[in-house]
């Protein structure tokens, strides 16, 4: 038997799987497969095989002119079962792979003759971008070339519809006890991934469900609570296991990411707040590096900030836990959403302004100081979300306001994600979807978004990032305009543009020139000051157009003090040991 599972990426509340992230769902389908029978040959695709195969045999341009797996065609012609993953929630921008939406997938899927199944959150809808409301159109379409759509989880159903396909649910969920084995057995799906194994990092499931909607109920706009009616923790074992499976194939980074708050993991229920076990959380990363002790990046990503302001002490140690285990850059993304008291009662959201306000001072305490690879070792990041139902005018100001206190107090916030907000059936919004702003405030949406881009985050930037910082390990992904654009391997890793071609899936140390509003510019070190292009050399800080001129006039230089003569003190200050001759 073939099987094709086509990886379409995933983006969602609690879990990310667009390349460079490689999710959970490709993983769990293939174990789960690979346990219930022994004769099946498995292939992983992406969306962007199937794109570089049928995009130019229907005259559509594809930036990926070479698909991982050169015989895509030919696989899916031969397949018994090609499953497709997909679904994406909290749509963002991204850098070198675009996710998938139902109806593309479909068009290219509906010529082959195997069983097709849909999996993955695109159950619900996926949204096209920020500002929307899904509609049934997507599913009905979904309806007509699938033969199974599965609602529960998708390695449930395929486990039995390996088995015996009549006694398949796809209603059925999982417990973590029966996830252990389609965990271990589908690490090995990772060889296939088109970027391992120098560049792939892997998600890693904690936690399912949200502590806080078990207490008194999920955010507004949220799919997390809607799918996981209660929350499960993940064994501390199963966990350490799956990473030394994954780090013995040659994975080398990794986030613990696939839960609503890596704080609440293994925490006590207590309403709207749990209680954090700051042992349970060093045990698990203690155990993470026992079994992976040359692990690249070790990072999280979300975090409920009113656990942090509540339990200060706890969370201290958490935070120090994840800066004694883990990697710099680490990210935990808190979701304020809006700090207008309004609109967070009546959307339900995790978190005051004031408590965000002290959980980002805690950790700017603890995880503020600058690691080896350029970045702080800990930092928050915020997530505003525009639209909500109860939003004015006043509301966009005290966000705005709010952002201005940190940065006036001097605090740092790695980043600002703004979305607007997506109208889900089944969340609690859905039945306030008349209420939501997105068009009736789109102007002032734009205004405000504008503002924090050029008032906030520019600003910010420069503190996080000042020029003459060295960021280590910056991965080059593509071209653009004569450009390169680039980034470290981790939770929200900065955008470096380099302002010349470099080769590409190269690491490479970058000195920072010069900051936009949510990227960098950076030239990779060391600078050879003998040939590199005027271009280039004006970028230096301390050398600019006019010390230019005269470096090309004195160059070939013989030694670094004729160079440091040129370019005086201040250009010695940050190039000392970054240049070569």
């Amino acid at each position: 038997m073939i099987v094709a599972i086509i990886d379409g990426y995933t983006d969602e509340p609690a879990g990310l799987g667009v390349p460079p992230y490689l999710g959970i769902y490709p993983r769990y389908a293939y174990g789960a497969i690979k346990k219930a029978r022994k004769d099946v040959s498995m292939f992983y695709l992406t969306i962007d095989d199937l794109r570089a195969t049928f995009d130019g045999e229907r005259g559509v341009a594809t930036k990926n002119k070479t698909p991982n797996f050169p015989k895509t065609k030919e696989i899916l012609e031969r397949a018994d079962v090609i499953i497709y993953i997909g679904g994406l929630h909290t749509p963002g921008k991204y850098l070198s792979a675009v996710p998938s939406q139902v109806e593309e997938v479909a068009l290219f899927l509906k010529p082959f003759k195997g069983i097709k199944i849909l999996g993955g959150p695109a159950f619900m809808g996926s949204a096209h971008q920020g500002g929307t409301k899904i509609t049934s159109r997507e599913l009905m379409f979904a309806q007509t070339v699938f033969d199974h759509i599965v609602y529960g989880d998708l390695e449930a159903f395929l486990y039995d519809f390996f088995r015996n396909p009549r006694e398949a649910d796809p209603f059925r969920f999982r417990t973590y006890d029966e996830l252990r084995d389609y965990a271990l057995l589908g690490a090995e799906v990772v060889t296939q991934f088109p970027d391992f194994p120098d560049f792939v990092i892997v998600e890693i499931e904690t936690q399912r469900g949200c502590p806080k909607a078990m207490g008194i109920g999920g955010c507004s706009f949220c799919t997390e609570p809607v799918r996981y009616r209660k929350v499960e923790d993940r064994s501390i074992e199963d966990i350490v296991r799956e990473v030394e499976v994954l780090y013995n194939l040659g994975v080398r980074h990794f986030r613990v990411g696939r839960q609503s708050c890596i704080f609440s993991y293994m925490a006590k229920s207590n309403g709207r707040v749990p209680i954090p076990n700051p042992k349970a959380i060093e045990r698990l990363f203690r155990g993470i590096r026992l079994v992976a002790p040359d692990i690249k990046t070790l990072h999280v990503d979300n975090a409920n900030p009113a656990v942090i302001a509540n339990y200060p002490e706890e969370s201290r140690e958490i935070a120090k836990a994840l800066i004694e285990y883990g990697t710099p850059g680490n990210v935990v993304a808190f979701g304020l959403e809006s700090a207008d008291p309004k609109v967070a009662k009546l959307n339900n959201l995790n978190a005051t302004a004031e408590e965000t306000y002290n959980a980002v001072k805690l950790l700017n305490e603890v995880g503020g100081k600058r690691g080896y690879n350029g970045m702080p070792w800990l930092l928050p990041g915020i997530n505003i979300l525009f639209g909500l139902p109860g939003e004015t005018k006043k509301s966009y100001e005290l966000t705005f306001q709010f952002l201005k206190k940190l940065l006036d107090d001097g605090l740092m916030v790695r980043r600002i994600n703004i979305r607007q907000v997506v109208v889900f059936p089944g969340t609690p919004l859905w039945h306030m979807r008349n209420r939501v702003k997105t068009e009736k405030h789109k102007k002032l949406i734009q205004h405000y978004k504008y503002k924090i881009r050029h008032e906030i985050d520019l600003p910010m930037l420069k503190r996080v990032v000042p020029v003459g910082t060295v960021l280590r390990d910056v991965r080059a992904e593509v071209y653009d305009n004569g450009l390169t654009y680039g980034r470290q391997i981790g939770s929200y890793p900065l955008i470096v543009g380099i302002p010349k071609e470099v080769e590409l899936n190269r690491f490479y140390d970058v000195l920072i020139v010069d900051h936009g509003f949510r990227s960098i510019t950076g030239i990779p070190i060391p600078i050879n000051v003998n040939q590199e292009s005027p271009k280039i050399l004006q970028y230096i800080p301390g050398i600019g157009k006019k010390r230019v001129v005269k470096i090309l006039s004195k160059r070939p230089f013989r030694d670094e003090k004729e160079f440091f003569n040129v370019v005086g003190d201040e250009g010695k200050r940050i190039l000392k040991d970054l240049i070569t001759l």
